[in-house]
């Protein structure tokens, strides 16, 4: 590689799951070169650091979710927050990782030199400015803005006396008890808010445009109850088959649903309608307009979104907000809702590279411009990766994928003795390739994003993520 001066061969962006995991593959596989991590915040964990909302909990099994290289030890295969961080934070202490962070390190931009083959990364450390040289650039920030959520255009919110409160920045101190909440939104996050409010307010309303699939995941099934049986006296075969079983099921559900979209539906429909107390109807709160995992589809641990609608603490209304008074919500129905306290679970604002600002010899690049190469690399841009998970998969298996194969192009570098890589499409591909979006969803957050986000092909190495074990092999 280089033989520039740098302080690191590798700079890593973001010290959450995809961050950690890559420094373990680093070490693993390419051990004779140096790396940090730069973290913005003051601790490890990204998501999980940050929301810290009631019941926060994995929309993946943590079978998955968790390292490839550090098996989930718990029962349970859905897990909170504060499990999941203690998971990480252990994993990354196990192996040395956490010494490699830097902590409160914001990384403003980046410029990559065509003549030293480095990057040049500013940052802004605890209040400083600093410079940091590098080989190669990991961009392990996700896909979300740290610092601002989405806000919805709500009618009249402002005008709104009781407490709004956003999901990304929940009020530590706030007094939900005995309280009349309703939630704005119909996704992951709601799913998971609404039990555990139920708990402590006195009534709990989730207010949707427009409904989506939630299904009831046990904390143990019964191939799960089997593996356990039949693997005691081995943990290394209960969690090898444990991951395999949440590698292959999910793989399954999600041909299934993607071949036979109205049997799919049927059968989705069927599961709700059986956990729904008879003052709710299935149509039109939990009929949605769209077949199954063209939106994520939300799970709910042994099925506490359904126990606290039969419990009668909580309830789903679906239609649209006309406005918001100082003292109620009135919908366009003609229907009013008078809650203490409303929360907007509207989705995340998406942000691509954590915000950095991206340069190659001086010049900009607009990242939105550009495709993305097997998953992983950015068009145009040296040396560089990008780690994008699944949107019908456990996040992990994607950022490990990507971690694979970085490390496969970092050996073969040095074997070369090369110093740059990039990826470009040829002229036909230029002029004849249809574009694809990066996130294969129809949520209202990504179609906003849009032109945030690099682009995929429908043809060759620029096609998207397809599924864990094709795109390991």
């Amino acid at each position: 590689m280089s033989s520039e001066k740098v302080d690191y061969d590798v700079v890593i962006i973001g010290a959450g799951i995809s961050g950690i995991n890559f420094g373990y593959r680093l070490q693993e596989r390419v051990p004779n070169l140096s790396y940090t991590i730069l973290e913005s915040r003051h601790e490890l964990g990204g998501t999980w650091s940050l929301f810290k909302y009631p019941g926060i909990r994995s929309d993946s099994d943590l079978h998955t979710f968790g390292f490839p290289w550090r098996p989930w030890e718990e029962q349970t295969s859905i897990a909170e927050g504060d499990l999941i961080i203690k998971y990480m934070k252990e994993s990354a202490a196990m192996y040395g990782i956490d010494k490699k962070i830097q902590f409160n390190h914001h990384v403003e931009d980046a410029e990559f030199s065509r003549s030293s083959h480095t990057w040049t990364f500013n940052v802004n450390a605890n209040g400083e400015q600093k410079k940091l040289r590098s080989r190669f650039y990991l961009i392990c920030t996700g896909y979300y803005d740290y610092k601002d959520p989405l806000q919805a255009q709500i009618p009249g919110i402002e005008d709104f006396k009781g407490i709004v409160a956003h999901p990304q920045s929940w009020p530590q101190d706030m007094d939900y008890t005995d309280k009349n909440v309703v939630i704005i939104g119909s996704g992951a996050t709601a799913v998971t808010l609404m039990p555990n409010l139920a708990k402590k307010a006195k009534n709990v309303t989730i207010l949707q445009r427009s409904p989506g699939y939630v299904m009831s995941q046990p904390s143990e099934d019964g191939i799960e109850w089997a593996i356990r049986k039949v693997t005691r006296y081995s943990k290394t075969w209960e969690h090898r088959l444990l991951r395999w079983k949440w590698v292959l099921m999910p793989f399954l559900l999600t041909r299934f649903a993607y071949n036979f979209p109205n049997a799919a539906r049927k059968m989705f429909g069927k599961a709700i309608q059986a956990q729904l107390p008879p003052t709710v109807p299935r149509d039109p709160h939990f009929n949605p307009s769209y077949n199954p995992f063209e939106q994520r589809v939300c799970l709910c641990p042994d099925g506490d979104y359904y126990a606290a609608l039969r419990s009668g603490k909580a309830t789903v209304e679906t239609g649209v907000v006309e406005t918001i008074t100082p003292n109620s919500i009135k919908l366009v129905s003609g229907k009013e809702l008078h809650p203490d306290i409303i929360v907007t679970a509207t989705g995340i604002k998406v942000r691509f590279a954590g915000g950095v600002k991206i340069k190659v010899d001086g010049k900009s690049i607009n990242v939105a411009e550009k495709f993305i190469w097997k998953g992983v690399m950015l068009e145009d841009i040296p040396n560089t990766a990008y780690v994008m998970g699944y949107v019908d998969a456990s996040w992990t298996l994607g950022a490990d994928a990507t971690a694979q194969m970085v490390c496969r192009i970092l050996k073969q570098m040095e074997k070369e003795n090369v110093k740059e890589v990039v990826p470009r499409r040829s002229e036909y591909e230029k002029e004849h390739m249809e574009e694809q979006p990066l996130i294969r969803l129809t949520s209202t957050y990504v179609k906003r994003a849009k032109d945030m986000t690099p682009k995929t092909g429908s043809t060759g190495q620029w096609r998207p993520r397809s599924y864990y074990y094709k795109d390991i092999l």
